[in-house]
């Protein structure tokens, strides 16, 4: 062993170098929005190495999609970089690990045949095409099911009728077809399960009578399959969930280097993930992840008191219920208007630093006016189901009058950013009462310090906690998942939250921002025309969506209803 080598390992701490060579480590990986971040972290959990991979989705169809080689050309440059770290950092060739888990964007469809071929293309969680499917099941169950989960897809291509539905045999999410294929397991973890199908949280499974009720709906399509017989078996953290095969070993890593039989933890749903990265899968905690898209995560004491279509039902890894306000709709627009922002610098011959350049804009953005000026925007790249918008319409309106400066314009789109949240946020607390201790926030959102918490804050109503940890995200909430497995192989009992309490987050402080009264105030008054417009289904997109693509001009059967519109519409903005 070389010098330069010994010095590297004495600086960086023998412990962390002799935990890689043994084993004693944990990888996490999540496929994002946006972004595959791989993380591995030693036996106190704390992240020694990374690689990520950034992608994008695609709209092929009207169908909000990536394909399978984006898949594992992500999945694949994600691990290579995480490896390259590691031998980078500890002069070590990684061949093993102690575990691992996969996680990945909820909801969606991947459908296969006996074959495992995928039938369609991967429809994801982005995609509002199911409103129909989504109405009939919610109606069918008593239960809200939205349009982005997988039983909603499934139904709405049975009455769509679509050739590939008699030939499914296996229906999956996005990281449990990646578990899939690198285990043999046809598996899911209890959080994601519940974003395919509602889930009985005391028997820990899907509902057997809503399975009984679709069986009994579909009978007259004579279809060859069950449902249950197409589903994941469903499983809990702490659970065992396959070794990696050596088919996985070298579709993970296609140097060989890794070697097979490494076991694997349930897959999770990013929703999932981000309760254990921030510690709240204890009743009355809750966490809100804003990126590409943004949800709030509550753990709720009891069942809520009736069926809300704002609202989903899902559960923490664990296996207990959750309140879920998922929107679509966050950062994507904010971030259009930062890349047109560095496109000026540009062409005034100015290279500005993009980390520096959001900096800069959100925290001008505090500058602004705390009710914006009166200006008022829509994020809405893809359709808003809170809000009723069926396809994705972003849209920026002034009055003018309006105070109408940089402040205020990055304001307004920080607001809108967490506008649908809002919605949610309030029928969980003003509807059915719903108490929290602690909201932690985590995401793309909280990167500039003090700036989304600061808005978090106000629109949620309740005061925000940001850890330090808030950046390592659902890849980190990955690896610790894979670690409580091990955990609980080797004999350990603790219950998950306490598990975190005391092995993950015991050290942890975070930083805790009160809603400032003039911010609530001004978010109030913003958001006041939107819920006006909500109430009576009038939007930008009730028109902007009839709007001919050559010209510009509206379409005739719009023309009508843009008419009498009109002036509710101008009401609904201008109060």
């Amino acid at each position: 062993m070389t010098d330069g080598l010994n010095e590297k390992r004495d600086v960086l701490t023998g412990d962390v170098y002799q935990s890689i060579l043994d084993g004693r480590t944990a990888l996490g990986m999540e496929l994002g929005s946006t972004r595959i971040k791989a993380v591995l972290v030693d036996e106190h959990q704390k992240p020694i190495a990374s690689g990520s991979h950034d992608w994008e989705n695609r709209y092929v169809d009207n169908i909000w999609t990536y394909t399978l080689e984006d898949i594992w050309e992500g999945v694949q440059d994600s691990f290579a970089k995480l490896a390259a770290d590691v031998k980078a950092r500890y002069g070590v060739t990684l061949t093993t690990v102690g575990s691992i888990g996969i996680s990945a964007m909820m909801h969606g469809y991947m459908a296969f045949d006996k074959a495992g071929e995928i039938l369609v293309p991967f429809r994801t969680w982005r995609n509002t095409m199911t409103e129909e499917a989504s109405e009939k099941l919610t109606e069918l169950f008593q239960y809200h099911i939205p349009q982005r989960w997988s039983i909603a897809h499934l139904y709405q291509a049975i009455l769509g009728k679509e050739a590939h539905v008699p030939e499914i045999d296996y229906l999956i999410t996005l990281e449990g077809y990646v578990h899939w294929k690198l285990t043999g397991r046809k598996v899911l973890g209890i959080g994601d399960c519940a974003g395919m199908f509602p889930i009985d949280t005391d028997k820990k499974d899907f509902y057997e009578r809503m399975i009984a009720q679709f069986d009994e709906l579909t009978a007259g399509e004579n279809l060859p399959w069950k449902l249950r017989d197409i589903l994941p078996k469903v499983l809990t953290a702490g659970e065992e969930a396959g070794e990696l095969t050596e088919e996985g070993a070298k579709l993970l890593d296609p140097t060989g280097a890794l070697r097979p039989g490494i076991p694997l933890c349930p897959p999770e749903g990013d929703a999932g993930t981000g309760m254990v990265a921030t510690g709240s899968v204890a009743k009355r905690t809750g966490n809100v992840s804003a990126g590409t898209s943004v949800f709030a995560m509550v753990v709720l004491e009891k069942e809520l008191k009736k069926v809300h279509e704002e609202l989903d039902l899902v559960t923490t890894p664990a296996g207990d219920l959750v309140a879920m306000v998922h929107c679509n709709n966050c950062t994507s627009d904010l971030n259009a208007w930062v890349d047109l922002f560095e496109e000026f610098s540009a062409a005034m011959g100015m290279k500005a630093d993009r980390n520096q350049l959001f900096e800069t804009l959100y925290n001008l953005a505090l500058e602004g006016d705390p009710d914006c000026g009166g200006l008022l925007a829509y994020n809405y790249f893809s359709g808003e189901h809170i809000t009723h918008f069926e396809e994705g319409r972003p849209a920026f309106v002034r009055l003018p009058d309006s105070r109408f400066n940089l402040a205020n314009f990055m304001r307004v789109h920080l607001y809108t950013a967490l506008g649908a949240l809002r919605v949610g946020m309030d029928i969980l607390f003003k509807e059915e009462g719903v108490k929290l201790d602690s909201l932690l926030g985590h995401g793309g959102l909280f990167k500039t310090k003090g700036v989304g918490q600061r808005i978090m804050a106000a629109a949620a109503g309740v005061p925000v906690t940001v850890m330090e940890t808030a950046g390592e995200g659902g890849a980190w909430g990955a690896a610790i998942l894979a670690s409580y497995m091990r955990y609980r192989k080797d004999g350990g009992s603790d219950s998950l939250d306490k598990y975190l309490a005391d092995s993950v987050f015991a050290d942890e402080e975070g930083v805790v921002m009160e809603p400032q009264e003039a911010d609530e105030r001004g978010f109030e008054g913003f958001k006041r025309p939107a819920d006006r417009a909500r109430r009576s289904r009038v939007s930008a997109g009730a028109c902007l969506k009839n709007r001919n693509s050559s010209d510009g001009s509206f379409l005739p059967s719009a023309r009508t209803e843009t008419k009498n519109r009109k002036e509710e519409m101008t009401r609904c903005w201008k109060n």
